[in-house]
């Protein structure tokens, strides 16, 4: 597992959401003794949301892995990077309005050929 997971972010409250995700993830690196394992685009304002990158290292998420251990796998979501998201979602989903997130790549690749 190496390399980078890029989420794209939609979010009515730019800076609610940012400080959220930024806050959560430093918990994150805290416990695991991460540094410099994310990374937040600046926002684009479009039709009444923000639109940003987070870009979080594997290695961060695979530290999270091994640290909850068997309740990680209990998390909704095909695969690691779909478990993280819904992990992240949980952890913030009290401290920021509305907002949603996805895998970068998968969008583009979406199956619908939009993106």
């Amino acid at each position: 597992m190496d390399g980078k997971i890029n989420i794209n972010v939609s979010a009515v409250d730019y800076d609610k959401t940012s400080k959220a995700l930024t806050h959560q993830l430093s918990l994150l690196e805290e416990m695991v003794h991460g540094q410099e394992d994310f990374v937040m685009t600046d926002s684009e304002f479009a039709f009444g949301w923000h639109f940003f990158v987070l870009s979080v290292n594997r290695s961060l998420i695979e530290k999270l892995t091994d640290m909850m251990g068997p309740d990680f796998e209990k998390l909704k979501g095909k695969g690691t990077e779909k478990k993280f998201l819904t992990w992240l979602t949980k952890n913030i989903e009290n401290k920021s309005p509305r907002f949603k997130l996805a895998i970068k790549e998968e969008m583009e690749s979406s199956k619908f050929g939009i993106f």
